[in-house]
């Protein structure tokens, strides 16, 4: 990734971290917001407007996604899929690599961006526990 890009993807993950993980955190100042914290206003989000937290949510993945997807070309190779996961904190490749493996990538071992935003999307705001979804089941698998 050239020097520019660089730049780029640090100033969207930056923005995205304050818009979608911070939120409205930077109403009190506040830098830092705990896992229960975050957990907590989510929650009351999707309790209050479903449809506005859903678009939002859908707002949260399209950032990351696009930050994601290194080379814009609208799909996520494995090794995209790794970086991500390794940036995150993700440090088990074997489970990293059999979630990406259950999006089943194509010929190309790509995925469509599409498809991978969209299990994101549906897991967060399901209101099913036993819904299906490859997102919950590498979460409970180990990722």
């Amino acid at each position: 990734m050239g020097e520019k890009r660089q730049k780029q993807v640090k100033i969207d993950v930056e923005k995205w971290w304050k818009d979608f993980i911070l939120r409205r955190q930077d109403v009190c100042h506040e830098t830092e917001i705990s896992e229960q914290q975050f957990v907590d206003m989510l929650n009351g989000e999707l309790k209050k407007v479903k449809t506005a937290f859903k678009k939002s949510i859908e707002d949260c993945f399209n950032v990351i996604f696009d930050v994601i997807d290194t080379n814009r070309d609208r799909s996520i190779s494995e090794d995209e899929f790794l970086i991500a996961f390794k940036a995150y904190g993700h440090e088990n490749i074997a489970l990293d690599t059999n979630f990406f493996k259950a999006y089943n990538p194509d010929k190309d071992g790509l995925v469509a961006l599409n498809i991978i935003r969209q299990s994101w999307i549906d897991f967060v705001v399901s209101d099913d526990a036993n819904e299906k979804s490859l997102v919950k089941e590498a979460f409970e698998a180990g990722v």
